[in-house]
């Protein structure tokens, strides 16, 4: 059964945008050629997304794909299917990766034995705020949220995977 989900690319340096395109079309079987356009928080930079359909898993492997180039801001999601959660990647330099579970809205998902861990080891209110964030990428998504906003109109390209 089928999946889809969406690439955001929110910022990269001009001469990596090929290297990108690659990587996506390895993981996806398919030539991929993004629309690329300025980003304008980064003006040397450039940004790009994309729609993409294929197996449960696809969201993991274009983000390992895509986490060669450790200079990028990304986003990976893949939808919920039949018998596999969704997931969210987020990619910010210096941070790393961060890998989530979602909900059919797009949600972050914490499983209950997560959440009485977190519990277990805070001691105060403060502690399991501090926790709770951690868990749910709250550092990655600050980070992201002004080059979300950038990107707002801009053109989206569509992928299917072979195979």
């Amino acid at each position: 059964m089928p999946t889809r989900g969406v690439v955001y690319v929110h910022s990269t340096p001009l001469a990596v945008c090929p290297h990108v395109e690659w990587a996506i079309s390895r993981v996806l079987v398919a030539p991929v050629n993004l629309h690329w356009t300025a980003q304008p928080l980064d003006p040397s930079g450039r940004r790009a997304e994309c729609g993409w359909t294929g197996r449960p898993g696809t969201g993991a492997e274009l983000a390992a794909a895509l986490r060669q180039w450790p200079m990028i801001r990304f986003e990976v999601t893949e939808e919920p299917s039949p018998g596999a959660d969704g997931e969210r990647y987020m990619h910010v330099p210096g941070r790393g990766l961060f890998r989530a579970t979602i909900g059919a809205a797009g949600d972050i998902q914490l499983g209950e034995d997560r959440i009485r861990a977190i519990l277990a080891a805070s001691p105060a209110p403060e502690a399991i705020a501090h926790a709770l964030d951690k868990a749910m990428g709250t550092a990655w998504d600050t980070e992201l949220e002004p080059y979300r906003h950038a990107g707002e109109g801009a053109p989206v390209t569509l992928l299917t995977r072979v195979g």
